[in-house]
């Protein structure tokens, strides 16, 4: 009896308490609306930097409308979203107001960049990097893993800068598409969802893809054509080249010596033999002049000059001659 009355006063008195918080202290908003809370230096900065030049808007604090439901995703830390705002505006933004124009960069570079900390995993042991949406949103993934990568070049290509590169010519291309002739250099070779198994994660030079990911589809390889040019030396590009066009050799039919990838090689070049030169050289080389030809025509962009221009403001990012922590407003 003495425990029930006790426990009768505990529930009236958080009854009261609860009453008296609903008339005085709770607010009619929601705590986690991201609208609704004070704007911080950060937000100021990207006010300054990114919304009113170029009306584009940086979403770094987590919001689930935004996020991708099918994985686990966080948000980035404070100051790895303030030194990706500053990486992006630098190298990308600002490359772009360079090369192409200002108008061109407000009217074509996506409205909103949604940061999270993490990658986001997928089921056959690949990662997403980024996304784009709708020819507005850039979806960018990883960023708590930028300190580790920004002081490389390779690095920070391969997990950031290659990825933004390749969703804006994803929006390019919503905006107008490239000729159907692009297609054609590979027509047979796009095996989709496949690309990242053991069937075709070598040999793909030699097929005409200058990267893995690019057998996925034509959209996918107009894409990657794109952002490995700008962000790679013409000295690296000479390589894959030479890589994607070496003669056949002996090796390329002994089991014992092409142990893991002959099965690899027979199917996709049932036809040569030794001595034969691989045909992926001359068919990158078509899908760069398309690309080439493509920015040339539609947006009168150079993509020679995009890169160098790129390559440069990257290579200020390395040597650490861009400060990617202030937040003073100019």
């Amino acid at each position: 009896m003495k425990r029930y009355i006790a426990l009768t006063f505990v529930c009236l008195g958080m009854a009261v308490a609860l009453a008296s918080c609903r008339k005085e202290t709770l607010s009619p908003e929601s705590v986690i609306t991201v609208d609704a809370q004070t704007k911080n230096d950060f937000d100021k900065w990207l006010d300054a930097n990114y919304v009113h030049p170029y009306n584009i808007q940086v979403k770094y604090r987590y919001e689930m409308n935004e996020s991708d439901f099918s994985y686990y995703t966080i948000a980035p830390a404070l100051e790895y979203s303030i030194m990706m705002a500053h990486i992006v505006k630098y190298v990308c933004i600002e490359t772009y107001d360079e090369v192409a124009g200002v108008d061109f960069t407000r009217r074509y570079f996506p409205k909103m960049f949604f940061y999270t900390g993490e990658w986001e995993y997928k089921n056959n042991g690949t990662f997403i990097l980024g996304t784009a949406e709708g020819g507005r949103k850039i979806f960018l993934a990883g960023l708590n893993y930028l300190p580790r990568y920004v002081t490389s070049a390779a690095n920070l290509n391969h997990y950031y800068l290659k990825t933004i590169h390749h969703e804006f010519t994803h929006i390019l291309n919503q905006t107008k598409n490239y000729t159907p002739e692009f297609e054609q250099v590979t027509p047979t070779s796009y095996v989709a969802g496949d690309w990242s198994t053991s069937g075709y994660n070598t040999y793909y030079r030699q097929r005409g893809f200058l990267s893995t990911y690019s057998q996925d589809s034509d959209r996918e390889d107009f894409a990657e054509v794109l952002s490995l040019y700008v962000t790679n030396t013409a000295e690296q590009l000479a390589e894959w080249l030479a890589d994607a066009g070496r003669t056949v050799t002996e090796d390329d039919f002994d089991p014992a010596k092409n142990t893991s990838h002959y099965n690899e090689f027979h199917t996709s070049f049932p036809d040569l033999k030794v001595g034969d030169t691989f045909p992926g050289r001359e068919r990158i080389l078509a899908k760069i002049d398309l690309v080439r030809k493509y920015f040339k025509d539609n947006f009168d962009v150079e993509i020679d000059e995009l890169r160098d221009a790129v390559l440069r403001r990257q290579k200020d990012v390395i040597e650490g001659k861009v400060d990617l922590t202030s937040l003073e407003i100019n």
